[in-house]
């Protein structure tokens, strides 16, 4: 059994960045797939619900610095073995899959095909969150391939949630791949949020003497002028 985790951690190892993030408004999950436009703390609420239940929470952060290291096997990879890391034991079809790999020499990594079968099948043991932050920022090839990794899990594990946070120009796209059990909440920010916001960090400015009220006054009024309707 160590033998085999020892493997399974190396086998999917990579660097995914931590989730983090500001403030959102309130978001609700619906039945099936919540694609929306939100920063990271509504992975932190989903988590902490998850240990009020036997429910299992796996999260990627898609970091535009790293977008060409984070392929589907590394985000898929990353997924997996978060989920696979709260199980008691590890399924035997998965423990065995494993094996078959250190027979090869050198022990080869896992394939996509081979990832999404085991996150269908460590999915349908108990209610599972996936979450996937800023898939916008994903590079365009990947970004198919993981929607698409996605929507295989979902058809197979009908108690799989998934919660895609992406900028809305790549929302046709979403919904093409995650079809009629995807459902898109918009969430903008309020003038008085973005005014508020900037106030905030003006007033952590380390620099405070070269800020005086009315230059304060002026760079939110520039703000609040040129804030973009939607």
């Amino acid at each position: 059994m160590l033998n085999t985790r020892h493997y399974f951690a190396m086998a999917i190892r990579q660097s995914a960045r931590p989730i983090s993030g500001e403030t959102i408004p309130e978001a609700k999950l619906e039945d099936g797939v919540l694609i929306g436009r939100a920063s990271s703390l509504v992975v932190d609420r989903i988590c902490d619900k998850a240990k009020e239940q036997n429910i299992a929470v796996a999260c990627f952060y898609v970091d535009f610095a790293a977008r060409e290291e984070q392929s589907p096997t590394n985000m898929l990879g990353s997924l997996l073995r978060q989920i696979v890391s709260g199980l008691e034991t590890i399924p035997e079809e998965i423990r065995e899959t494993f094996e078959d790999h250190k027979q090869v020499i050198g022990g080869r990594g896992l394939r996509v095909p081979e990832i999404v079968e085991m996150l269908q099948t460590v999915t349908s043991l108990r209610q599972t969150f996936i979450c996937v932050d800023a898939l916008d920022e994903c590079v365009e090839g990947y970004q198919l391939e993981v929607l698409d990794s996605l929507k295989q899990i979902a058809e197979k594990s009908s108690r799989t949630r998934i919660f895609l946070t992406a900028r809305r120009h790549i929302r046709n796209e979403m919904e093409r791949h995650l079809g009629a059990r995807a459902t898109t909440l918009c969430i903008k920010p309020s003038n008085d949020d973005i005014v508020g916001y900037v106030r905030m960090r003006l007033g952590k400015d380390r620099c405070r003497e070269a800020m005086d009220s009315d230059l304060e006054d002026e760079i939110i009024k520039s703000i609040a002028e040129n804030i973009p309707e939607t």
